[in-house]
């Protein structure tokens, strides 16, 4: 598993921190992760369950809202409007970079913000709420006792989970515009409510609300004995579990870039090479199958998938491999099993015998072969002489012809 830093702008041009967690393989699915009131992205829940996600091959951006954290921003002048705008600000910074988020997690009042942005995010089709409120207006009874101040001042100090934070009346003012559950009911995504029966915090009678609010599909699972900031470890695991089980019914792999409304489809023995990022990410699309290629961070990179040399590699060893095996069965040889190490490097001409060049730099790739099985030494020999006769081993020897066209687009 890979971490990696992602800040991007909000929508006044405010830097929010985020951090990145991406599997070691191509991911299966991207996902945003909305914290808690007043928490950040490095609250336990949030690390844990997204670390545990890309364990899983889901990739998890989990970052601060403005003014909370490591973002920048004063607090004071958020609110949970601004909440749901850095999401989609988030959303569409990851899309840019890398993938449109299809699925959204919130925990507590994060889970509110996500029911409230997925609307706005199209290509998002699973939401998983973690003791969220049914509505943002909840959190108005934590301000209670500071209530009459702050509609009389404008503005007041107030105490949440052991930390002073400014409140002023906008904040307030604005959580009246979120007090309904419709937009649960237009939800149009699938829905993963996620609650513990005795959450001190928020009642898991909001689960309730914002289950009977929803249209199927929708899904409830106990957190059983867990606490509301799912604090000991075994349960943040469990919710990622859920998480990324239930997700899978509903989120299709988004490995490789989506083709353009207007490109034409890809047909057999064909590939499609789209560009993921500014940087060397890139999707690799046959009509059938979708890979991912990219750099190691050493050249600027992300490291996601194999460089475009090990591609090369890769379809010569797997045309050697499969050269050999059908010689192998159609000669009804004792062939148990077959390994082949390939590499790629460069050598001076002059240091190669074989090479009709006489200056510069040669591309040399080696195979090593590994045939298991009781071979005579004839047998063997006769194998590693099939092995060169690959369709792939053939076109880098041929005289190769390479036309590149733009479609003037």
């Amino acid at each position: 598993m890979q971490r990696t830093k992602f800040d991007f702008p909000n929508q006044q041009g405010e830097q929010l921190a985020g951090m990145l967690e991406l599997p070691d393989s191509p991911p299966s699915a991207y996902a945003l992760f909305a914290h808690c009131f007043t928490c950040s992205k490095d609250i336990a829940a949030a690390s844990r369950i997204s670390r545990a996600l890309a364990d899983k091959g889901i990739s998890v951006l989990r970052f601060d809202f403005t003014g909370l954290g490591n973002s920048d921003g004063d607090f004071a002048n958020t609110n949970f409007s601004a909440n749901v705008q850095d999401l989609v600000a988030a959303s569409n910074h990851l899309a840019q970079q890398y993938q449109s988020p299809t699925i959204l997690i919130g925990h507590s009042l994060g889970g509110a913000a996500v029911l409230a942005a997925a609307q706005q995010l199209p290509d998002v089709r699973a939401v998983a709420t973690i003791g969220a409120p049914a509505s943002a207006q909840h959190v108005k009874h934590l301000f209670t006792d500071k209530a009459a101040e702050i509609q009389a001042e404008g503005v007041a100090e107030v105490a949440l989970a052991g930390r002073q934070f400014t409140i002023k009346r906008q904040f307030l003012d604005d959580l009246d515009n979120y007090s309904g559950t419709e937009h649960i009911g237009g939800l149009r995504k699938a829905l993963l409510v996620m609650h513990a029966p005795m959450d001190q915090t928020v009642s898991v009678d909001e689960a309730a609300k914002i289950y009977a609010a929803a249209k199927h599909p929708k899904s409830f699972v106990s957190l059983d004995s867990a606490d509301h900031l799912l604090s000991r470890r075994e349960d943040s695991q469990y919710a990622a579990d859920i998480i990324a089980t239930w997700a899978s019914r509903y989120v299709e792999s988004v490995v490789g870039e989506k083709p353009s409304p207007n490109a034409d489809p890809i047909t057999p023995g064909h590939v499609r090479i789209t560009e993921k990022n500014h940087a060397f990410t890139r999707g690799v699309q046959t009509s059938s199958h979708r890979l991912i290629s990219d750099e190691p961070p050493a050249v600027g990179g992300e490291n996601l998938g194999p460089n475009p040399y090990e591609y090369l590699l890769a379809a010569l060893g797997t045309c050697t491999s499969m050269t050999i095996r059908m010689y192998a069965n159609r000669k009804k040889l004792p062939l148990e099993n077959i390994d082949i190490d390939l590499s790629h490097d460069r050598i001076h001409a002059q240091d190669c015998e074989q090479c009709e060049s006489d200056g510069g730099m040669v591309d040399r790739i080696t195979k090593v072969i590994r045939l298991q099985g009781d071979l005579s030494e004839q047998e063997r020999t006769r194998l590693i002489e099939i092995a060169d006769r690959c369709p792939v081993h053939k076109t880098l020897h041929n005289e190769l012809l390479i036309d590149t066209v733009d479609d003037g687009a």
